[in-house]
């Protein structure tokens, strides 16, 4: 069974930065590419990705602002966000698909806001 937990959620004013992370409990982490999603109403488009080789990759809206990378002796990914915008307030959730299944976290907010 897989488990992941996000922290590194909270208040920022615009321009800020925080940092994100997605702790991987299970086995095998070096293997699993991981994703960054961000939750609307109705909902969750992918904020950012690294492959298991530590290639990353990002939505045009934040593409520059955040940086994703992966540290497997930790089993952590880490979501740099730099220049943070009230619209990049909102619910985060990191995933890994295994197979045909899809892990979650609980989710970490992040709210910008002057």
């Amino acid at each position: 069974q897989v488990q992941l937990v996000e922290s590194g959620g909270g208040v920022v004013r615009p321009g800020g930065s925080l940092t994100l992370s997605c702790e991987f409990f299970g086995t095998r982490f070096s293997e699993h590419g991981m994703t960054w999603y961000r939750q609307y109403s109705t909902s969750r488009p992918m904020v950012a990705r690294i492959s298991a080789a530590g290639n990353p990759s990002y939505a045009d809206a934040v593409k520059g602002r955040f940086t994703l990378s992966r540290d497997n002796a930790k089993s952590t990914t880490y979501l740099q966000m730099d220049n943070l915008k009230p619209e990049d307030s909102g619910l985060y959730f990191c995933n890994v698909r295994l197979t045909d299944t899809d892990f979650w976290g609980q989710g970490t907010q992040i709210i910008v806001s002057s």
